[in-house]
């Protein structure tokens, strides 16, 4: 039963039942009764239940009392009737629009084409429960503008725009035959809709990087290691030069933002902490002394479960060794992290699956494998909003994300049961989470 309440005397509301509804709020917001709170900062839910005020998408209030209201309020007043409330699910590492298009057909299809499946892919991301993603890689600059003005349903995007590559790296998808390119030669396609931007040598990188940050990046993303999927590079290979990754960390830190980097292995990865890179994305091959290099810069540490099971994405021929390669190292990756105390995201890095990123929050409950299901949405919510956070000005909130605590944003789901104790209630969203709120605003209700 849910209570939808208006404090006015003319218009009470008592109403039950079980539907998806588009996003609505109460003028003045929203006050959830009887709920226990799992507030992300804790690895436990709390012991006693609460009522939390919402007002203008922000927590006004956490009482274990009833909260006062003036009878000019017009709220919409929920009953949780003892359901988990949480933060919503952030994933610090997602492709809004490369997560459903083969490779094949993100780099040749017409752009409308993949911005269309994008949307779908957005509207479906919310409704598992993921309120924020920190986009890593493609054009979803237009998809974050739709999403935030209200025209489609989506999470809230904090985007890099192109991944920058070096001629040859991770993000370099020229056919043989484009290569050697003549200086007047136009940009290939993937450059062309913003799904890559090669560039060689510091000056290159600069420019590269400000476009980014012109278009509206939160934070920048190069690639400076070889990868899974890639068709030139070993994965063993280091990308860019100190003074490249330098030159992009400058611009990017110019705009009070960060450099995230692609990198497997500890050449990589030392290289760019030394350049003053603040998030290291894979890392699955380093060694220790990199991974101790790691906490002691304070970086950030954004870790993807890839073992070898049905969750992880297909690879065929040489990309198939490498992402055995990857497979092997993750396992020992989050032993290092945890032994060594790094600061560890999440994030999925879904690519090409032919579905709307279906696998998603099974990825997230797979991380039990190396963490207790308290400590998985502790790093899921508040370690995610914390590395969103580095972003500074570029993507101001009115409170922290991640967290529920008075001032927060509030981005929260009503989950149906105790996630704290029992991790697969997240792999059901559809069944689980009875409430969907992001910003104060409802986006599911199946109360």
């Amino acid at each position: 039963m849910i209570r939808l309440r208006c404090l006015l005397p003319s218009c009470i509301l008592m109403l039950s039942f079980s539907l998806s509804l588009p996003a609505t709020a109460a003028s003045d917001g929203l006050l959830l009764e009887d709920v226990y709170l799992f507030d992300g900062q804790s690895a436990e839910r709390s012991q006693q239940r609460v009522n939390v005020l919402v007002r203008n998408g922000l927590i006004e209030e956490i009482s274990s009392a009833s909260i006062a209201l003036e009878s000019t309020d017009n709220l919409t007043v929920i009953d949780g009737d003892g359901r988990t409330l949480m933060p919503g699910l952030i994933d610090a590492h997602w492709h809004s629009t490369l997560v459903k298009p083969s490779s094949v057909t993100a780099l040749t299809a017409d752009i409308a084409y993949i911005h269309l499946l994008a949307g779908a892919v957005g509207d479906a991301t919310l409704m598992r429960g993921f309120t924020s993603v920190r986009d890593m890689g493609g054009p979803s600059f237009g998809l974050r503008r739709a999403i935030d003005e209200g025209v489609i349903s989506g999470p809230r995007i904090f985007p890099s725009g192109a991944m920058i590559s070096q001629t040859g790296g991770h993000g370099d998808f020229r056919l043989p035959h484009e290569v050697p390119t003549a200086g007047n030669a136009p940009l290939s396609y993937p450059d062309q809709v913003r799904v890559t931007a090669i560039a060689d040598g510091a000056d290159a990188v600069l420019k590269r990087t400000r476009e980014q940050l012109m278009l509206g990046a939160t934070q920048i993303k190069l690639m400076a290691g070889g990868g899974v999927s890639s068709m030139y590079d070993p994965l063993d290979v280091t990308q860019y030069t100190r003074d490249e990754l330098r030159a992009a960390v400058m611009a990017a830190e110019n705009w009070g933002t960060y450099v995230a980097v692609h990198a497997y292995t500890s050449r990589a990865v030392s290289m760019a902490l030394e350049a003053g890179v603040k998030s290291i994305e894979h890392g699955q091959l380093v060694d220790e002394d990199t991974v101790k290099l790691m906490a002691s810069k304070e970086a950030w540490w954004s870790l993807q479960p890839f073992i070898d099971n049905e969750l992880s994405n297909p690879q065929t021929g040489p990309s198939r060794l490498k992402q055995q390669m990857v497979h092997q190292g993750t396992d020992r990756a989050f032993d290092l992290a945890k032994k060594h105390d790094v600061k560890v995201a999440f994030g999925t890095d879904m690519l090409g699956t032919g579905n709307l990123g279906e696998n998603q929050n099974a990825l997230l409950v797979s991380m039990q494998r190396w963490y207790s299901p308290g400590e998985v949405l502790q790093i899921a919510t508040a370690n995610n909003g914390a590395l969103i956070g580095l972003a500074g000005p570029r993507y101001p909130l009115a409170g922290p994300l991640g967290i529920l605590v008075e001032g927060a944003v509030a981005d929260m789901l009503l989950v149906e049961g105790d996630p704290t104790a029992d991790l697969s209630l997240i792999a059901d969203p559809e069944q689980n989470f009875r409430l969907i709120i992001k910003n104060g605003v409802i986006h599911k209700n199946t109360l």
